[in-house]
């Protein structure tokens, strides 16, 4: 059964929602939350790449600064999560995927899949950590494309998506050109099933290809 476990870290213990599959994992994964914490819309994307047969932990990455905190998705929630991703920092929020990635580890190959703020920390898992990545909709994600990757990244785009302009997407494209970016006719945070901007199709085939990207990559 998915369960809370407490992740130590070099800020401290995390709490982490664990997620195995029935059997023998076939790989790790790291997800990664929105700013909003590790709610139960982040517990259940563990929960479905479990289903896949990941070994998977969920971070509240905001347990150092306030733990336990689950923000709603309105205007205040939108605020202070913006405010605790800005205080938390990405060295730390790095450190939080480093320290589940070795947690995870026993499983073998260990990858990260993030969204939103989240879909940053991954460009970085993979940048940093040597982790295979897929990043949705990260909107912090051009000023680090001209860092080197250690790892394969994949990336996925809403075109009605705001708050990442057409020449961000291209940016991907044109600073790292080997790895693939997608998209798709939606908005920010499609993939979210309780949010106003879900689009079913788009999710499911990031989902896909996603799934196609980790078994190539975490084998």
């Amino acid at each position: 059964m998915p369960q809370w476990i407490t992740l130590p870290t070099a800020l401290g213990p995390v709490r982490a929602w664990q997620a195995l599959p029935e059997g023998t994992p076939r790989a790790g994964l790291v997800v990664i939350q929105e700013i909003f914490g590790a709610n139960a819309h982040i517990r259940h994307v563990a929960e479905q790449y479990a289903a896949e047969g990941y070994a998977v932990l969920a971070p509240n990455f905001f347990d150092p600064l306030q733990p336990g905190l689950e923000l709603d998705y309105d205007a205040d929630g939108v605020s202070r999560g913006k405010e605790l991703v800005t205080e938390l920092g990405v060295d730390r929020a790095v450190s939080i995927v480093e320290a589940a990635a070795q947690q995870l580890a026993q499983y073998g190959k260990v990858g990260t899949v993030g969204y939103c703020w989240g879909g940053t920390i991954a460009l970085l898992a993979a940048q940093r950590l040597g982790l295979p990545s897929a990043s949705y909709y990260g909107a912090r994600n051009v000023p680090f494309l001209d860092i080197p990757f250690k790892a394969p990244a994949i990336f996925h785009f809403g075109d009605q998506d705001a708050s990442i302009p057409a020449a961000a997407v291209a940016a991907h494209r044109e600073k790292q050109p080997t790895l693939p970016v997608y998209v798709y006719p939606a908005d920010h945070a499609f993939n979210r099933e309780v949010g106003m901007h879900y689009h079913a199709p788009s999710a499911e085939l990031a989902r896909e290809r996603t799934l196609a990207f980790f078994s190539e990559n975490l084998r």
